[in-house]
């Protein structure tokens, strides 16, 4: 059989890379992003800083009240662009390299990021490594479709592929 053949049977090995999603925030878009993550075989973590919003979590996964340690293996998705602590929270994303940061929103809205993070002193430069919007562009507007789109999107870029239906590269 091809390796072709080996994937749609399920039997290609898996990626042998150390994969990690943190999501951050509880919300009903990390819900499913973290039951989506470890099925895709990702390392999970839930950051929500405040305490009592934390018990909002998926059965079998807990909040942690500080960031997880990051790393180049590190995906780190902004399930609420909202919080007044958004700023603090991405700047102390940025500090510890992940592979990639993004934050949910709207993009016919201005990222309220950007002026949270220039405000705390944060470099143009790593200002520029948030994505906004993140995912693929599936029309996503429920928190399963949303979570959906993010991890395909995730997936997509960290093969090194365009996303959608081109397969040309």
């Amino acid at each position: 059989m091809s390796e072709t053949c080996d994937v749609a049977h399920g039997t290609a090995p898996a990626d042998p890379g150390l994969r990690t999603l943190v999501a951050v925030f509880a919300s009903p878009v990390s819900r499913y992003l973290l039951k989506f993550a470890k099925d895709l075989g990702y390392h999970v973590a839930l950051f929500e800083p405040d305490a009592p919003r934390g018990t909002d979590v998926p059965e079998g996964f807990e909040a942690e009240t500080t960031l997880p340690p990051l790393d180049a293996s590190a995906d780190v998705v902004v399930t609420d662009h909202h919080r007044p602590e958004l700023g603090l929270v991405l700047k102390a994303a940025l500090e510890g390299r992940p592979r990639w940061v993004g934050v949910l929103g709207n993009p016919r809205h201005p990222g309220p990021h950007v002026a949270a993070l220039r405000g705390l002193g944060v470099p143009e430069d790593d200002i520029a490594r948030v994505h906004r919007p993140v995912g693929l562009n599936i029309g996503s507007r429920t928190p399963p479709e949303i979570a959906l789109a993010t991890l395909a999107g995730l997936l997509a870029d960290r093969n090194n592929r365009p996303g959608g239906f081109d397969f040309t590269t």
